[in-house]
Parts: structure tokens; C-alpha cells; sequence
């Protein structure tokens, strides 16, 4: 496994090959499939999977290949959803809030200030909010993997000033994913977000296009984008994860035994990867510290107080629908 060090999440991550090379014969892959991400290769999202990909082809003798491209290799957010809806691309991991844009419901996990902390979280998508998330993939044509990377909370990060209340998002400009309810958080907040791909994010930072964004540190740190913002607020305002996405009809092809193999090793890849994150969360403050950000922290409950006086959770409650909101509350407790 990649060390840890304070120079960057997973030293060697970056400097690992697609897939290992098998060190005996092996037979011509009969499947050879391509894994898309948005994450840089040193986040441990990108390492593990790319371990997994190299264990699959060992213990299928090379029947399987998986290749991994990291950092948007295969085009954006956007575009990897549509290629792998397609079957252009097999496999995908993609935060729920930006799958959203195609199936409404899995933004539910990333309702503003839910979460208490990540055990809750990962028991609620590990759990039945995972069951009906997944259910409803499936109803629009494609396969979510049983159990979720984690990605960790979300932070704010700012190049002009500190968020330290909801009132310093007012005329805030920052970038958020493609998707509603990001924008409709920050909008609750008297922020101006912004729309834009992961993959252009650094430069619209470095550029002005935005003033801000916000994403867990662990991505703050292996996307550099301590380079670009000068302010990390701990807001932790939603959690976020990543679903292993996959094409039905590609995985459907595999041989069962294939089928075994490809889940126990992605299962494999998500323990460890979740396990990464609670290693080096702990450490990350302080090593973005060391790359001259500034940090504060925040009060929590002034800001679930703005966005409920704003009608925020009364208008997700709503779009989300009973059965969804009551079931993320039976993990959360009350929210609106």
C-alpha cells in the first residue's frame, strides 16, 4: 500500500500504472473495461481502484482487465455519465449530488447539515437510504455497487475572505457542481454559485471566474487547490461520497465467476479507501496549514437555523417526497 506522508496523500499513487503487470503468462483479456473518475491518482478514491484493477486481472489469470483514468482523462462529469450510460465507458464513480442531475433522489444524501458525522452517513448509504437510492439507479438503466467510497465533508475554501457566519457567503461568488441542490443551499445563503465541471474548477479559482468553492479536504489537498484559495472554513455542510457506477449490460456480460471477483475486490477497494480517509483526515488540517491556508471553524447550528428560516429543508422535504425524507431522517433525526 502507498505511504502516507505530508507531502501528499498517497505517495506512489500518482506513479502506479493503469493496471500492475501481471509477473507470469496470462492469457489475452477477453474483457477489457475502462474505470472513470474525476478524482486526481494521489486521492485514495483513484489509488485503491487502481489496486483493485490489478488484483481483478490476477485473480481472473488475465481474463479481465480494468483501466483507470484519473483526474477527468475521459471528459467531465458530464460527459463520463453520458459515456457510461452509453456503455462507452463500463465503470464510473460519481458523487451522488452531481448524479442527481439524472436521478433526482441520490442528492438526499447531501442535504445541507444532515449528517452528524461520517459513521452516520456511511450507516444511512450502507443501510436503506442506500437501498432506495440504489433502487432508483437502477430504474434509470444503471448499477450502483452495493456500499459507497467515502468522500469526507464538505469545506469552504475562499481566495477574498473567511466564512465565519452565513452572512459572509452574501454576493460570495463560488463554484459548485452541476447540481440543484448545491445551488439551491448556497442561494439560501445569499451566496452567487456558480456551475462548473470539477476538471475546470482550479483554473476558474486562479482566474476569478469564482472567488470559492467547497469539497472535502482530502480533495482540496490533492487537486492543489491550497494554491488558488487562501481561506478554509470548516463548515462541514454536507457529506459526500461516490458511487461505483457501472453499465448493466457490460457487467452483465462477465462470467459469474468474473462477477464474484470484480465485486469482492471493489468491496475490498471501498473498506480500504474508507479507511484511508479516516487515517489521513486528521492530518490534513495541518498539512494545508503547512501550505499557508488559514483556517476557521464554524457554528453549525447558525447556519441550519438560516436555511431552515430560508424554507430549505420544507422545499427538499417536498422534492424529495415522503418516503425518501423519512427515511433520511430515521438516520438523522428532525431536520425541517
Amino acid at each position: 500500500m502507498p505511504s502516507i506522508t505530508r507531502r501528499g496523500l498517497l505517495v506512489g499513487a500518482s506513479a502506479l500504472p493503469l493496471v500492475t503487470i501481471r509477473t507470469r503468462p496470462a492469457r489475452a483479456a477477453e474483457f477489457t473495461y475502462k474505470l472513470g473518475t474525476n478524482l486526481p491518482a494521489a486521492h485514495p478514491l483513484s489509488a485503491r481502484n487502481i489496486e483493485a484493477a490489478a488484483r481483478i486481472k490476477e485473480a481472473t489469470g488475465g481474463q479481465m482487465e480494468i483501466n483507470v483514468f484519473p483526474s477527468s482523462q475521459l471528459g467531465t462529469d458530464t460527459d463520463m455519465l453520458s459515456q457510461v450510460r452509453a456503455g462507452g465507458v463500463e465503470f464510473f464513480t460519481l458523487s451522488p449530488l452531481i448524479l442527481s442531475t439524472f436521478v433526482p433522489v441520490t442528492a438526499i444524501s447531501g442535504v445541507g447539515f444532515a449528517f452528524k458525522d461520517r459513521n452516520q452517513a456511511l450507516s444511512a448509504l450502507d443501510g436503506a437510504l442506500g437501498e432506495l437510492v440504489r433502487a432508483e439507479i437502477a430504474r434509470r438503466g444503471l448499477m450502483a455497487f452495493p456500499r459507497i467510497f467515502d468522500s469526507g465533508f464538505r469545506q469552504t475554501t475562499s481566495s477574498t475572505h473567511p466564512i465565519k457566519q452565513p452572512g459572509d457567503f452574501s454576493g460570495f461568488k463560488i463554484r459548485v457542481p452541476a447540481a440543484a441542490l448545491w445551488t439551491s443551499l448556497f442561494k439560501d445563503f445569499g451566496a452567487a454559485p456558480t456551475t462548473i465541471n470539477f476538471s475546470e474548477t482550479y483554473s476558474a479559482l486562479q482566474t476569478h471566474v469564482a472567488d470559492g468553492q467547497e469539497n472535502p479536504l482530502a480533495i482540496i489537498d490533492s487537486a492543489k487547490l491550497y494554491e488558488v484559495q487562501k481561506y478554509c472554513s470548516m463548515t462541514n455542510h454536507m457529506w459526500d461520497g461516490y458511487w461505483l457506477l457501472a453499465n448493466p449490460r457490460a457487467y452483465n456480460r462477465l462470467p459469474d465467476k468474473v462477477k464474484e471477483v470484480v465485486r469482492r475486490e471493489f468491496d475490498r477497494a471501498i473498506d480500504e479507501e474508507r479507511a484511508d480517509l479516516v487515517r489521513i483526515d486528521a492530518g490534513l488540517r495541518q498539512t494545508l496549514v503547512d501550505k499557508k491556508m488559514e483556517f476557521n471553524d464554524v457554528d453549525a447550528a447558525a447556519f441550519r437555523d438560516t436555511l431552515r428560516s430560508a424554507g430549505f429543508y420544507t422545499e427538499w422535504k417536498n422534492k424529495f417526497g415522503d418516503q425518501a425524507w423519512q427515511t433520511l431522517v430515521s438516520f438523522t433525526g428532525p431536520l425541517s
